[in-house]
């Protein structure tokens, strides 16, 4: 399956929940309609179908592949303890998604692209691999050439949480992952076990 290009809004209109903290996706709160001139017959999803959209949300939010996402669902299946927790940490841990939750980019492809170009340092080497596991204690930083568009992506989002599972020095610009997050601290509501459900 090849990775989706097309215009994000309509993704998140076609999934029916906002897949970016961003104003023109969450403008539409819980009345998302679905793209195309003739929805509003549309008909009820199936039991499997509810399973598959939720699974497409999860996709979406931490913008994985299909193949990709297979593979963290095996890992979580095959580790110790709940497996909708430990998928939910796999897909958090992202070093790309890491750097979305410190908000000093805008989105998840704006910041999968700031690793990819080799932005990024992980413990002082550079990582450009967007996928890349970050572990409790590892440390982040970013290269100088990208600190004057982060601080402006910073001010642009003014009032945003850095999550507790992660200490963030904004004058340095330097974050350390301080614990592994639990659900609750995630800011994206999907329900785990119906994707579960969905590869049984």
């Amino acid at each position: 399956m090849s990775r989706y290009l097309g215009p994000k809004v309509r993704l998140s209109r076609r999934l029916g929940i906002a897949i970016a903290d961003l104003p023109k996706h969450t403008k539409f709160g819980d009345t998302f309609t679905p793209p195309g001139m003739h929805t509003k017959g549309s008909s009820r999803l199936s039991e499997y179908g509810v399973r598959a959209r939720e699974k497409q949300r999860m996709k979406a939010h931490y913008h994985v592949m299909e193949k990709q996402f297979r593979r963290y669902m095996a890992a979580a299946k095959g580790a110790k303890g709940n497996t909708a927790v430990t998928l939910q940490q796999l897909l958090e841990m992202r070093l790309d998604n890491v750097v979305r939750r410190l908000g000093v980019v805008r989105s998840i492809w704006a910041a999968r692209q700031m690793v990819a170009h080799g932005h990024v340092k992980l413990n002082g080497k550079k990582v450009d691999i967007p996928s890349c596991a970050v572990e409790v204690g590892a440390v982040i930083t970013f290269k100088d050439k990208a600190h004057k568009i982060m601080r402006d992506n910073m001010e642009s989002l003014a009032g945003h949480n850095v999550p507790v599972w992660l200490e963030f020095n904004p004058a340095q610009l330097e974050a350390k992952v301080v614990a592994t997050p639990v659900p609750e601290q995630i800011p994206f509501e999907i329900d785990v076990n119906k994707i579960i459900e969905f590869y049984r």
